[in-house]
């Protein structure tokens, strides 16, 4: 027999929680589940008898704990989508209590933006590296698509992740307002290196820095979601290489 807490109640972020078993032989006991809705409800830094348990866990590293529940999240939610992923399944993959990642982020939707936000925090500062390392435009452009390469493949789930909640229904397309605000940085550091060609003359004549910047950028956006296809690594690289040689071509009239 179980009772359900009421609809509203502090239990509805309580993922696994919400329904209390009296069975006698249950291993989470209706005060039980009290107890932990209530050390949940206290403010940060109160005392519990159970810290160890509901709160950080005693000796772990707060930023290594952090960074295991967001590849984690990266791994579910890029296997079986937004809706269909529950905090409980992202504390196993994380190898940690549902009530210990409560303590990190208050619920599945913040984590998910927490994610992408982790995302961009990486990728957009070493692609704005990769085009201040250089001075020549094309060496700029170049640098900035083999940064966006390595970034994808350090963090390979970061794209499946990010077509995962695109796929789901309008009403969680929020969740990615990050995602985009990470590849409108892209969007902007291409126009800025392209708008720098332009000043310098070594564009293509008849090259519109605008109408190319949307070019160039949807095609790393097309890069992205080649590489959440997982082609074969000689696949991808050739293909990079060509769209390497295309942009030479096209953009600066150089066939080299």
């Amino acid at each position: 027999m179980t009772a359900a807490l009421p609809a509203g109640s502090a239990g509805d972020d309580c993922d696994g929680v919400v329904e209390v078993s009296h069975d006698a032989d249950s291993n989470r006991s209706a005060r039980d589940c009290e107890k932990l809705l209530t050390a949940m409800a206290k403010p940060k830094g109160a005392a519990s008898a159970n810290s160890s348990l509901l709160g950080r866990p005693v000796g772990a590293n707060s930023e290594e704990t952090r960074q295991r529940i967001l590849e984690a999240t990266m791994r579910c939610v890029a296997a079986v989508g937004y809706s269909r992923t529950t905090i409980r399944e992202i504390a196993r993959e994380a190898n940690m209590t549902s009530g210990s990642l409560y303590h990190y982020f208050p619920n599945k939707a913040e984590l998910v933006k927490a994610t992408f936000d982790e995302v961009a925090t990486i990728a957009v500062p070493r692609l704005e590296q990769a085009a201040e390392d250089n001075a020549a435009t094309l060496d700029k452009l170049m640098a900035v698509l083999d940064e966006s390469v390595r970034v994808m493949q350090d963090y390979p789930l970061a794209v499946a992740f990010d077509r995962a909640i695109r796929a789901e229904s309008p009403q969680h397309l929020h969740l990615a307002e990050n995602s985009d605000t990470r590849f409108v940085a892209l969007r902007n550091l291409i126009r800025d290196i392209l708008s720098q060609g332009a000043r310098e003359k070594v564009l293509s004549r008849g090259v519109d820095v605008e109408s190319a910047a949307n070019a160039v950028y949807m095609i790393f956006r097309g890069l992205n979601e080649y590489a959440a296809s997982t082609p074969p690594p000689e696949e991808y690289h050739a293909t990079v290489a060509a769209l390497k040689q295309l942009l030479r071509g096209q953009l600066f009239g150089q066939s080299r």
